[in-house]
C-alpha cells in the first residue's frame, strides 16, 4: 500500500545536535529522507551544498519568499533559513517519509500547515554541555555563543509544543529513540488502508 509520507519535524537549540541526528537516522532507516533547507549563511568547514544546506544569497532567498516557495522560513542568528514547499510535497506525495530539522519558529509555521506531522524536540543534557558544544565550534565567537545561549532558553521553553522530547546525551541512544518513534508512527492505525484490510482479511 502506498500512503502519503509522514513528516517528522525535529527542533533543538543550537548545539544540541539535531542536524547530525537527522542525517544519521535518514541514512539508517529505509524510505526516510532528510530534507535539505535553504540558507543564506556561509557554509561551515566540511559542509557540502545540497547535502547539508542549499546555500544561496539573500536576494535569491527574498525572491523565493515573494514567490511563496517556502513551507516555512525564519531569520535565525542573523541568517535566513527556509524549507522548500516543492521539495517537501514531492517527497511526501511519493510516499517517502521526510525528516526536517528546523528551529522552533519554522516548526510552528509548519505545524499550521501540516498539523498531522510528528514533532520531536532535542535537548542537550544540560546548559553546561550546550556551552561546551558551542565552544568546540571554532566558527562561534564569544558574542555568537552568548547570543545562541540566550536564544536557546527561549527555544527550550517551546518544548511543550512537541509530541516527543529526546535528550541527546549519548548519541547512539538518541538515535535509537528517534528510530523507535519513526517505527511506531508508521504502524499507526490511520496508515493502514481499510480497503487492504477488507480485501485481504474480511472477504
Amino acid at each position: 500500500m502506498k500512503n502519503k509520507g509522514i513528516l517528522f519535524i525535529v527542533s533543538a537549540p543550537s548545539g544540541a545536535g539535531k542536524t547530525t541526528l537527522c542525517q544519521k537516522i535518514s541514512s539508517m532507516v529505509p524510505n526516510l529522507t532528510h530534507s535539505v533547507s535553504y540558507t543564506t549563511r556561509p557554509p561551515r568547514s566540511g559542509e557540502v551544498n545540497d547535502r547539508d544546506y542549499t546555500f544561496i544569497d539573500e536576494d535569491e532567498f527574498r525572491h523565493m519568499i515573494e514567490e511563496d516557495k517556502f513551507a516555512e522560513w525564519a531569520k535565525v542568528h542573523g541568517h535566513l533559513y527556509g524549507t522548500s514547499r516543492k521539495r517537501l510535497e514531492e517527497m511526501m506525495e511519493a510516499g517517502i517519509d521526510v525528516i526536517l530539522d528546523i528551529d522552533t519558529q519554522g516548526a510552528m509555521q509548519i505545524k499550521e500547515k501540516y498539523s498531522e506531522g510528528i514533532y520531536i524536540f532535542i535537548l542537550p543534557p544540560s546548559m553546561k554541555v550546550l556551552v561546551e558544544r558551542l565552544e568546540k565550534r571554532m566558527c562561534n565567537s564569544k558574542d555568537e555563543i552568548t547570543k545562541r545561549l540566550k536564544r536557546a532558553i527561549d527555544e527550550i521553553k517551546d518544548y511543550k509544543n512537541y509530541d516527543y522530547v529526546i535528550v541527546n546525551d549519548i548519541f547512539e541512544k538518541a538515535i535509537r529513540e528517534i528510530e523507535a518513534i519513526i517505527i511506531s508512527e508508521r504502524a499507526r492505525t490511520y496508515k493502514i488502508d481499510p480497503l487492504w484490510i477488507e480485501e485481504n482479511f474480511l472477504r
